[in-house]
């Protein structure tokens, strides 16, 4: 038989029954004799038949709703990419059924995580999207996820979770790893080196992690490491303890940033004589970032793909919802190494 689109009525007329019993057939429902049955499923296989679930969606008219908890980027610039990712996919899934709710939360306050994570779990979606900044927090949705059946996953920040939901994002530990490949091609041997996280959250581990197996893995490495994390709620706070810190390691060579707060470090070895040299490796594409980069104060930043990860988030569970794709329990995204030569082919 040809490959056209069959309609419910080809198939009933081929199969020489009702559309009735065609369309109880397709969607299991209803009483059919077994002969009717057979009849129909014959032609099914003869016609290599498949269901078109977006049209059954929207003469259904389910739909299918996500809720994406994250940070409030217009107080952390480094989220305004992940939320043009959102958008993106709202544009592309929602004439076919699939609902995206933004719940926004303050980067810096665990009470508003929580508050909108509540607000989430009262309105039963069918998917939470979250990405999450407080670890236990954080287990404790999922662990409420799983118990009244919601559907969660996480990206761009991965912590220890009770069954490995899904995750979107980047391998942590690895990614340290490559900052650390980065910081041995740059400095010369018996360096020091820094290992620096501002705003400390858990996921940021994982990179030290990754950074210090490095070398442990090298048997002929002597640098010394140390770690050191600082917290920008006050500024003059901030740039005071890092002016001190930087002061006692004169001989620091390299510092690697576990964020996307790599100019704040920037910002301040540029104010103290004698670390115009420093190697300052960092994450991500703020402006600031771009900025210290092009005038190498910042030697390189690894891009974390935000925008990719939420899009990817969504666009997973949609088309899961709409054509019965399987969701991947991992995706990691490859770790790309931005220099001064090559950034302007990262930016939009």
């Amino acid at each position: 038989m040809s490959k056209k689109q069959h309609t419910i009525k080809d198939i009933a007329r081929l199969a020489g029954v009702s559309k009735g019993t065609v369309d109880r057939v397709l969607h299991k429902r209803g009483k059919v004799s077994q002969k009717a049955h057979d009849k129909v499923k014959k032609v099914l296989s003869e016609i290599d038949y498949q269901p078109n679930p977006i049209a059954r969606n929207l003469k259904r008219n389910k739909l299918y709703r996500i809720c994406v908890l994250m940070p409030d980027w217009k107080i952390d610039p480094y989220w305004k990419p992940a939320e043009l990712g959102i958008k993106e996919a709202i544009k592309e899934f929602k004439p076919f059924g699939v609902i995206v709710d933004q719940f926004l939360y303050h980067p810096h306050y665990v009470e508003s995580f929580i508050t909108k994570s509540k607000e989430i779990l009262a309105s039963k979606p069918d998917v939470i999207l979250m990405a999450p900044l407080f670890q236990e927090e954080s287990i404790s949705i999922l662990r409420e996820c799983r118990e009244v059946k919601i559907w969660a996953a996480l990206f761009n920040n991965y912590i220890n979770t009770l069954n490995g939901e899904i995750f979107v994002g980047q391998d942590l530990v690895q990614s340290g790893k490559v900052a650390a490949g980065l910081v041995e091609k740059v400095v010369k041997k018996d360096s020091k080196i820094a290992v620096v996280h501002i705003n400390k959250e858990a996921h940021m581990e994982l990179k030290e992690d990754g950074f210090k197996s490095f070398f442990k893995e090298k048997s002929n490495s002597s640098h010394q490491i140390l770690c050191e994390t600082f917290n920008t709620e006050e500024e003059e706070e901030f740039e005071e303890q890092v002016s001190i810190f930087l002061r006692k390691n004169e001989d620091l060579k390299a510092i690697f940033v576990t964020n996307s707060k790599g100019h704040r470090i920037a910002d301040v070895t540029a104010k103290i004589k004698g670390f115009e040299q420093i190697v300052i490796i960092g994450y991500d594409l703020l402006d600031e970032n771009i900025s210290y980069l092009k005038q190498g104060k910042i030697e390189f930043l690894i891009h974390q793909k935000p925008k990719r990860q939420a899009y990817l988030s969504i666009n997973y569970f949609a088309e899961h919802f709409l054509f019965g794709k399987d969701v991947p329990s991992r995706m990691l995204l490859p770790i790309d190494i931005i220099t001064s030569e090559n950034v302007g082919y990262y930016l939009e």
